[in-house]
């Protein structure tokens, strides 16, 4: 048997998850858990996402410009050991965010802001010498505000509007062709519906601007959610696989929502889930200093959805939300060249599901390259990394195309044990 000294742990760097599924910006390292000793982490990321499609020619053709902001994400991890069975690990870090704001043609002002910070409080605890189980509570702290601009929800009213007219004349039209009198209490009902149409279309069409535009703000909340996981180990070829479940958190945002021409309550409650997930990740060493890493996530980014009480009240539907779960695989191998240097690659998949996208969130799956490099000096280890992310095509309910998308990420991380 050989023994391969580069940890999985090495090689988590915090630059991967340039971008996943749904709005998960990153996610806790369980396998920090397993690092021998007392230790404590600090990374930091930069992601520059370029996202834009082109208008459907009903909404005037041209561009969306990009629609995506970069941004920073901090974390930080510490964990010590209280015996030679139990340990206990602290995370703090931002697992959620979304910032879209659109600034060219007909989407134009549509903006969407969600923030989160997370903290996990999570024990380990050595069953047999091969064995271990971990688990512990995660406290999500969000806030989220969205804007839906005047003309997007001024040409939607006024397109339901037309429609209702053209139904409402045929209707007429049918009853005046079989013969039907001006008295016919069928005809009268739709002559009065078409004069009630008519006139809530000329409001819509004189109401003045800003009218239409839809603003809603959710107050900061924190909820807790637990994780659960399992892990089994050779250490002497490297091997761990661990399988771990992360609850759902469920937020109950107090929400201000303001539409003005249709007059909708300021003050409601939105119930908001952030996902459940399960994850089996694996690692072994192949060779002497070589490893082996990957794993697949389940995220049910399905449950996700922002139905506010008084847009749902006028519209009947979600400001948005995702129809499918996600699956992310990844598989990376590292290298440890010397006592002081190492290195890794891998390559990280979510398949699309070829459904329609939002305009919040507008690829449909992602293919990521990623590679780094680590560098250890005794007891302190600073790791360096880059990604590159191919997003997905995608359509939206208007027809826009996002196509040839792609975000790139960069990190540092530092770790020293003591």
């Amino acid at each position: 048997m050989y023994k391969a000294t580069l940890g999985a742990t090495a090689l988590a760097l915090t630059t991967t998850a340039a971008t996943a599924g749904g709005i998960e910006r990153s996610s806790n390292d369980y396998g920090f858990l397993f690092t021998p000793g007392n230790a404590f982490s600090l990374g930091h990321a930069i992601v520059t996402p370029t996202v834009s499609g082109e208008y459907a020619p009903a909404l005037g053709g041209g561009s969306t410009g990009n629609m995506a902001r970069s941004y920073g994400s901090f974390s930080f991890s510490a964990k010590t050991d209280l015996n030679d069975k139990l340990s206990l690990g602290i995370y703090h870090n931002q697992a959620y965010g979304a910032n879209a704001a659109y600034s060219q043609g007909f989407y134009t002002g549509l903006t969407a802001d969600w923030q989160s910070k997370q903290t996990s409080l999570i024990a380990k605890y050595k069953i047999a010498d091969r064995f271990s189980v971990f688990g512990g509570a995660r406290y999500v702290l969000s806030t989220a505000d969205i804007v839906i601009p005047d003309q997007m929800i001024r040409a939607s009213t006024a397109a339901g509007v037309a429609a209702g007219i053209t139904q409402i004349q045929a209707g007429i039209a049918q009853l005046t062709a079989a013969g039907a009198p001006a008295t016919d209490p069928r005809l009268i009902a739709l002559q009065t519906q078409l004069a009630q149409t008519t006139a809530y279309g000329t409001a819509v069409a004189t109401a003045a601007p800003g009218a239409f535009q839809y603003t809603a703000n959710g107050a900061q909340r924190g909820d807790f959610g637990y994780t659960i996981g399992a892990a089994y180990e050779i250490p002497d070829i490297a091997l761990r696989v661990a399988l771990t479940y992360e609850s759902a958190v469920t937020h109950k945002f107090g929400t201000t929502e303001s539409l003005p021409f249709f007059g909708i309550p300021t003050d409601s409650t939105t119930e908001i889930e952030m996902p459940q997930s399960l994850a089996l990740d694996f690692q072994t060493g192949i060779a002497a200093g070589t490893l082996l890493f990957g794993g697949v996530k389940w995220t049910e980014w399905s449950a996700w959805e922002v139905r506010t009480p008084g847009y749902e009240s006028v519209t009947g539907d979600e400001v948005t939300g995702f129809d499918s779960d996600t699956i992310t695989w990844k598989l990376g191998i590292g290298k440890q060249f010397n006592d002081n240097l190492s290195a890794f690659a891998q390559v990280t998949y979510e398949a699309g599901d070829g459904g329609v996208a939002s305009r919040l969130a507008p690829t449909d799956g992602r293919t990521s390259f990623g590679i780094g490099a680590q560098f250890t000096e005794g007891a302190h280890k600073l790791r360096v990394g880059a990604e590159y992310v191919k997003l997905g095509d995608a359509t939206d309910a208007s027809g826009t195309e996002f196509t040839g998308n792609s975000a790139w990420g960069v990190g540092v991380s530092y770790t020293a044990n003591f």
